[in-house]
């Protein structure tokens, strides 16, 4: 039950039902959630650690705005991690995979160009990006970094619920992408990391809002 409660407090921030820098009563989101007091309260306790929200004793939970510190520490973290697991998957995934992953992008960003960010497209966008670096991170084949690296995606959704994303910061993205695909294609371990460490540079810099 602790982990259903967890799961729920993070959808209905996604869901914006619970705004970030909301200050609610644990009351409120045991009829919000449906869930019982003590299993929220666990959940309230690793959430707490983890960064999100605030509990204040006697007075209730105070979900935290994600600000610039939570961004850094969310983009170190991921390229740590990535540029070590992308260096495995350019000398092991098969073809078949990076081509499949290549035709996608490829199909993504023909339709951007030609029909704009539409719904549809977005929600292409989002897939491709837990697509790739899924792949990547997966690789490994570490369950400890894979729990930590989907614990740190909730982190990056909160992120960008805020962000504002037109067709060419979109296409910008799947371009870095393609780089580390064509890196991985090319079975260049060097060019990959790379590639990483240049997508995730320019992408803190897009959720600071710096371009």
């Amino acid at each position: 039950m602790s982990d259903l409660a967890y799961q729920r407090i993070l959808e209905k921030l996604f869901e914006r039902e619970l705004p970030a820098g909301a200050f609610v009563s644990q009351g409120h989101l045991v009829e919000l959630l449906d869930i019982p007091v003590a299993p929220l309260r666990d959940a309230l306790r690793v959430l707490e650690a983890e960064g999100v929200l605030k509990i204040h004793p006697r007075s209730g939970i105070e979900f935290i705005k994600p600000g610039l510190e939570l961004t850094k520490s969310t983009y170190q973290f991921r390229t740590i991690l990535e540029r070590a697991a992308v260096r495995v998957f350019a000398e092991t995934a098969s073809a078949e995979d990076i081509a499949a992953l290549a035709g996608s992008h490829e199909a993504l960003i023909a339709d951007i160009e030609r029909n704009g960010l539409s719904a549809d497209a977005h929600a292409a966008l989002e897939g491709l990006e837990a697509q790739l670096h899924d792949a990547i991170i997966g690789v490994l084949g570490n369950p400890l970094i894979e729990t930590s690296y989907k614990r740190m995606h909730n982190y990056l959704r909160l992120l960008r619920l805020d962000r504002r994303l037109t067709p060419p910061l979109a296409l910008r993205s799947l371009r870095e992408h393609m780089a580390i695909i064509t890196a991985c294609a090319a079975r260049d371990p060097d060019a990959a990391e790379k590639a990483v460490q240049d997508h995730f540079s320019a992408a803190l810099q897009r959720n600071m809002g710096l371009y």
